[in-house]
């Protein structure tokens, strides 16, 4: 890694990143999933059927995220942006904004932001940390009923897909931290990189379910194995200077 010239970089980030912030995972063992039925709460069809109960799940949520903070992780990728003469893009399919709070701001969501509404109604969409309710008035259009979370439920498209593979297409490092390596089309960046001649590594708790396909991997806790690779990547660049 240390030989290569790089100059942009895409990290892509899964629920293993927050995990130790104290936000849950959905698919390990004691994750929301347990909990709750995705097709009640996670799909269009669930919000036409029960908006309310919709509503609710999302506004529990969004509780939750406010009382975590960033962790180590967070931060070293927001030093890393800092500090790194290239270019840096972290696509996150997080919901959380850790990423922003710890410093980054090169993020694209492509599930969505759950400190986010979307008025069906008008398409305006908007920042609030309060509680949405079927009641609760769009303040673009002064129109209740329309308002929804501005999250990808399942069975639609995820946000940014274009500019997300486009810049797949031209990076030189491809980074994967905490995914699963199941959802797609996330899971499959990293044969668009690697197709592309970028040098791919996975910062993981364990191997993804794609963890072959990419050149390098480091495995542990976010909060250890992510600000030691950014710490190699800063200091390997100060060697080139």
């Amino acid at each position: 890694m240390s030989s290569r010239e790089v100059k942009r970089i895409v990290i892509l980030t899964g629920a293993g990143i927050s995990a130790e912030s104290g936000i849950p995972t959905f698919r390990d063992k004691g994750g929301i999933w347990e909990r709750y039925r995705l097709e009640e709460v996670a799909t269009p069809e669930a919000f036409r059927k029960n908006p309310d109960l919709v509503h609710e799940f999302y506004n529990l949520r969004q509780r939750e995220l406010l009382k975590v903070f960033p962790n180590a992780a967070h931060h070293a990728l927001a030093e890393l942006e800092r500090k790194y003469p290239g270019g840096m893009l972290i696509v996150t399919q997080n919901v959380d904004d850790l990423h922003e709070r710890a410093g980054s701001k090169n993020v694209i969501h492509m599930h969505g932001e759950l400190l986010k509404v979307r008025c069906e109604k008008c398409g305006h969409i908007f920042r609030t940390e309060g509680e949405i309710f079927t009641s609760t008035v769009c303040p673009a259009c002064n129109q209740k009923g329309g308002l929804r979370p501005h999250i990808v439920w399942f069975g639609e498209i995820p946000f940014h897909l274009e500019e997300i593979y486009r810049v797949l297409e031209i990076c030189d490092l491809f980074v994967a931290i905490g995914t699963s390596g199941t959802v797609y089309p996330a899971a499959g960046f990293v044969e668009i990189a690697r197709q592309a001649g970028a040098w791919c590594v996975e910062l993981n708790l364990k191997p993804s379910a794609v963890a072959d396909l990419f050149h390098e991997q480091h495995y542990g806790p976010a909060t250890r194995v992510v600000p030691a690779f950014v710490q190699e990547l800063l200091q390997s660049q100060k060697r080139k200077l």
